[in-house]
């Protein structure tokens, strides 16, 4: 009896451990919107990490965190570093590593609180009829056992609406008549 006790304890404490070898341990999460204005001003307003203050929502979270920067905005190598006592803001930086410009902006995003992590996130603009296609995406990693958190967070739909509350803020920015 003690045997069977300590067989089935032993599976449930193993459970949690061989369920995280069959999810994946990254994610990606992408959203877009469409602005009316062309390309060439969409994509010179969203190259500069500066402007980000005005349209992210993890920037507008904490209207008191600390900002540094170091380079020229809106060019490779840029680095904005930020550091807040909102644990849900946190701290780290976020570099630009490409630009192709008109089309895409690549970052790399390096947190440091209240986790380290390092993944990349991107812009993309397009010509659309009516004005510019914009798409924001991050890809994430989750290391073993800790990936277990994918299937209780749906990180796809709270990222996911975090950059798409930016992008509507983004929009209303660009469309407006001041711009």
């Amino acid at each position: 009896m003690l045997k069977k006790v300590i067989a089935v304890l032993l599976l449930v404490i193993a459970s949690p451990f061989i369920v995280a070898l069959l999810i994946p341990e990254s994610y990606h999460v992408e959203r877009h919107i469409v602005i009316k204005r062309p390309v060439e001003p969409v994509f010179s307003y969203i190259k500069y990490l500066k402007n980000q203050s005005n349209y992210s929502k993890w920037e507008q979270m904490d209207p008191n965190m600390e900002k540094s920067y170091k380079g020229e905005d809106g060019t490779v190598g840029f680095v904005s570093t930020w550091r807040s006592d909102d644990p849900d803001v946190g701290a780290g930086e976020q570099e630009i590593i490409k630009i192709d410009e008109n089309k895409r902006i690549d970052f790399e995003l390096r947190f440091i609180e209240p986790f380290q992590s390092t993944d990349p996130a991107y812009m993309i603009t397009e010509g659309v009829s009516g004005g510019t296609k914009v798409t924001w995406g991050f890809r994430g990693n989750m290391d073993y056992p800790i990936n277990l958190m994918l299937l209780v967070m749906d990180f796809e739909q709270v990222l996911g609406n975090d950059l798409q509350v930016g992008l509507d803020n983004l929009k209303e920015i660009l469309e407006s008549p001041t711009n």
